[in-house]
């Protein structure tokens, strides 16, 4: 099937582009620059992050992957401006579902968020090859190809919409396809509560040889999104 082919099977007014920045990045994985050099990293699903984009102009080696890039860079661009300002139009309801230390203010945040989108789709211009199309819980590369993958704001988010089986599925495909670890973060949905299965995913993959670890992280932005999940594998 070919990438015109595919783009026509998705509405893109289903996928919400937004993104986050190479520090948030760092602060939410619990992550050094220094940690990840000489590593090739996995961002999955990426979204209109800049991770990708500023990781790579400082000498990482990082790839996206997301169901977004079957769309031009163009229509993702337009898609994410009116999501940021739907976004902070909602905000302006529920802010006291979140911490306002890492943002000054719906302004500042923002900010943050349009800057995160025009270095994304720079950088999906510029390297396109960076950026690969792909539909959970299928990935089109080879095993242990990464060494890292990092993934956030997806898996149990999504609780709602995302069954069990659809998780496993998914968590077995991105640990195929990387060699050291997985982190996935948050652990929450998009009320703040912890995913419900989480426990019995964690011995899933205990049982599965990985070692598995929650972990608090220098983040917390939406209350109780404070906590990442690290799966080693070996």
């Amino acid at each position: 099937m070919s990438r015109v082919e595919q783009s026509t099977k998705l509405d893109l007014e289903r996928i919400v582009f937004i993104g986050r920045s190479f520090e948030e990045y760092l602060d939410m994985f619990s992550l050094s620059k220094e940690e990840l050099e000489g590593k090739k990293i996995l961002d999955c699903p990426a979204g209109a992050c800049s991770f990708t984009a500023v990781g790579n102009k400082q000498d990482l080696d990082v790839t996206a992957a997301d169901i977004a890039y079957y769309h031009s860079e163009e229509d993702l661009r337009n898609k994410g401006l009116q999501d940021i300002e739907h976004t902070m139009e909602l905000m302006e309801k529920a802010q006291s579902n979140y911490i306002w230390d890492y943002f000054e203010d719906i302004e500042d945040l923002r900010k943050h968020r349009l800057s995160a989108l025009k270095n994304c789709v720079n950088d999906m211009r510029e390297s396109s090859e960076r950026y690969v199309p792909v539909t959970l819980p299928s990935l089109p590369f080879k095993d242990a190809e990464f060494d890292i993958l990092l993934s956030a704001h997806f898996l149990f988010m999504y609780a709602d919409r995302l069954d069990y089986q659809f998780h496993i599925k998914t968590l077995n495909e991105l640990l195929r396809v990387t060699k050291e670890e997985i982190r996935i973060f948050p652990l929450v949905d998009f009320e703040g509560k912890r995913y419900e299965h989480l426990d019995k995913l964690i011995s899933y993959l205990a049982d599965n040889g990985y070692t598995v670890e929650e972990v608090k992280v220098p983040y917390e932005f939406m209350a109780n999104a404070n906590s990442m999940l690290k799966i080693k594998k070996g």
